[in-house]
């Protein structure tokens, strides 16, 4: 009985963290999806120079791609738990 209710108590603590990274991954992906919309807005700008469009994209494609690997780890975070198999997590 000991055994169980120790596996339970873990499986508690490991649902617990990942939904606090659920919360944080999502709270992560508005805030570069925000960042994302900023640069719309500065490339809409007339008399922006060759250089500055250029760094504009790159800032833009560094952030899509954080955003679709954030996702991905959010996508794979919620469908564990809600398989009912959360692990716990080890921060490094």
């Amino acid at each position: 009985m000991r055994q169980s209710q120790a596996r339970m108590r873990r499986q508690d603590l490991a649902k617990r963290s990942m939904s606090h990274e659920v919360k944080r991954l999502a709270g992560v992906i508005a805030g570069l999806r925000n960042s994302l919309d900023s640069v719309h807005r500065e490339r809409e700008r007339p008399r922006l120079s060759g250089a500055e469009i250029g760094l504009l994209d790159e800032r833009r494609n560094n952030l899509l791609l954080t955003i679709a690997a954030l996702d991905d780890r959010l996508s794979a975070v919620q469908g564990l738990i809600k398989l009912g198999r959360p692990h716990v997590m080890r921060m490094q």
